[in-house]
């Protein structure tokens, strides 16, 4: 584990302002993003792993962008992303869709972003989607009334790169054999030409320790007695409304990054990824702009003395570590 230097937190060590609160590997700092990026040093990190504020149809409180000026307001964001990314960094955006108004049509918004992102300078390494199966159907009108429509479920994930090879490693994320597979690893496999054209040769049988992940990650948001929840309740903070649960950016934390690298979210919420990214031995950095979030997302920290469940795609699980909260305000 990495402890800041000369005691300091790893916000004032990257000439940020003294944090919201801190922790033994990272910091919460509470602030505008835009300027906060701007005080980060060049090419000083690993990845940046975030779900922004989607533009929705709808006002959320949170605050949300319209479709059609979400690319204009999220460029000054990816500027700054381009620049303190490190070469061989990355950055991976969870983007959920929009419907058009009035209309059961989609907003195309989300591509939008990615081109621009490209014409940045980015480079798309791989598109992911997450399903999330308890998502509610929606948009109501379209799904429940009229019934034209099924429920939407999927959010686009973009995963990108300043360089052609960023770092990378699926041996980091792979997923438990199924039955077949491992009985096919221990009775064998005759190598054939499969009609398809796939030539499918002995190392098929080889066990490598575990399956190659897909690109659709399943992970149902069904969060609703956690210990975040009950500590907001507990001490009157509301809690955020939009939270992404643990496994998915676990998933690219774990897949992107070595121990120790830094993880830096710049819409942090309720500061799901630098729970977990404290929890796997990452330094992180938290940017968000309202207090009230940064203030409930403390309590993700008050239990990390205790044993962390890894998620179930990880073969081999990660040992219990501790670590200490330091508020500031």
């Amino acid at each position: 584990m990495v402890s800041p230097k000369g005691g300091e937190s790893l916000a004032q060590e990257m000439g940020l302002p003294k944090p919201y609160y801190s922790t033994d590997l990272g910091s919460a700092v509470l602030g505008d993003s835009t300027r906060l990026l701007a005080q980060l040093p060049a090419e000083s990190i690993d990845l940046i792993v975030t779900s922004p504020p989607f533009a929705l149809r709808r006002k959320k409180e949170y605050g949300n962008v319209p479709a059609e000026e979400y690319v204009l307001w999220f460029r000054p964001f990816a500027q700054e992303f381009k620049r303190v990314l490190k070469e061989n960094g990355s950055l991976v955006v969870d983007i959920g869709g929009s419907w058009n108004p009035g209309e059961p049509t989609r907003s195309l918004y989300q591509y939008e972003l990615l081109l621009d992102l490209a014409r940045m300078g980015f480079k798309l390494c791989q598109d992911f989607f997450w399903y999330n199966p308890s998502r509610l159907p929606s948009p109501a009108e379209w799904v429940n009334v009229r019934r034209i429509r099924v429920k939407d479920a999927v959010d686009p994930i973009w995963w990108m790169s300043k360089s052609s090879n960023p770092k990378a490693s699926n041996r980091n994320v792979l997923e438990k054999y199924s039955d077949s597979m491992v009985q096919l690893i221990r009775n064998g496999y005759k190598a054939k030409l499969r009609p398809s054209g796939w030539d499918i040769s002995s190392k098929f049988q080889k066990d490598n320790g575990g399956a190659i992940p897909p690109n659709l990650i399943e992970i149902a948001n069904t969060e609703s007695n956690s210990w975040y929840l009950r500590a907001c309740t507990r001490e009157g903070v509301k809690p955020h409304p939009a939270r992404f649960p643990a496994r998915l950016p676990r998933f690219f934390i774990e897949f992107l990054t070595d121990e120790e690298d830094v993880v830096l979210d710049p819409f942090a919420g309720s500061n799901v990824t630098g729970e977990v990214a404290e929890a796997v031995n990452r330094r992180w950095l938290a940017f968000e702009i309202r207090e009230d979030y940064l203030r409930g997302s403390r309590f993700r920290f008050e239990r990390l003395s205790a044993p962390v469940r890894r998620p179930a795609h990880k073969v081999s699980p990660a040992a219990p570590k501790q670590t200490t909260l330091k508020v500031s305000r």
